[in-house]
């Protein structure tokens, strides 16, 4: 056993929940930091859940400590309620995480970015997105990777009609020359290529599907 302390952002969701499941079974990591807003109810000794209330990080920051953030956090506009509520959940907390664990002298970060994900995009889920990779590869941590799937395939708690559509249509269009890179990914895949972009050490990795995949199997 390596005794590697991971923190996890995003526990709760698609990939966030089948990362946790990965690591309480991998033994290099010894403990496992999740901050959630509310209780996941998951029962393992290696789980150490902190309830908080991101706009309050004073009161939690300096449980930030480990050796790696994973963070997989984000929502949809529907969920969130409008603009300004995504933007505060899949930027606005990301980065304020990530770097409370930098301060915190967490040396490793790997993130869920997505498939087309630019600073520039007239898409406003692809600019969230790409404004924070910018942002976090400024941080200066000593391992960096950023890890941009397609779209995700796994059971969700709650039904996504028009994602269940784009799994169909990537599907099909995955099948055209030049276009497998926006083949659906299942969400496993995407955890363990997160545990393995840590393990690896590089300095910084922006993996895109081909790399995920390959990853992973």
């Amino acid at each position: 056993m390596n005794n590697k302390t991971a923190i996890i952002l995003g526990a709760s969701g698609l990939v966030g929940n089948e990362l946790l499941m990965q690591l309480i079974r991998d033994d290099y990591f010894s403990l496992i930091k999740i901050f959630v807003r509310k209780t996941l109810g998951e029962k393992s000794n290696k789980i150490e859940e902190h309830i908080i209330n991101f706009d309050d990080p004073e009161s939690w920051k300096e449980k930030v400590v480990g050796d790696v953030l994973f963070s997989a956090f984000g929502t949809t506009i529907k969920k969130a309620g409008s603009k300004e509520l995504q933007y505060k959940i899949d930027y606005s907390y990301q980065y304020q995480m990530a770097a409370i664990a930098k301060n915190n002298g967490v040396k490793s970060f790997v993130l869920v970015s997505s498939g087309g994900a630019n600073s520039k995009s007239k898409i406003f889920y692809s600019r969230i997105k790409g404004e924070l990779d910018c942002s976090v590869s400024k941080l200066g941590f000593e391992n960096l990777a950023i890890i941009k799937p397609s779209i995700l395939v796994g059971e969700r708690k709650e039904f996504r009609f028009g994602e269940r559509m784009a799994i169909k249509l990537g599907i099909f269009i995955s099948k055209l020359p030049g276009v497998k890179k926006y083949r659906p990914i299942r969400a496993e895949d995407v955890a363990m290529a997160m545990i393995k972009a840590f393990k690896s050490n590089k300095k910084y990795i922006e993996a895109e599907y081909i790399e995920v995949f390959n990853w992973a199997n």
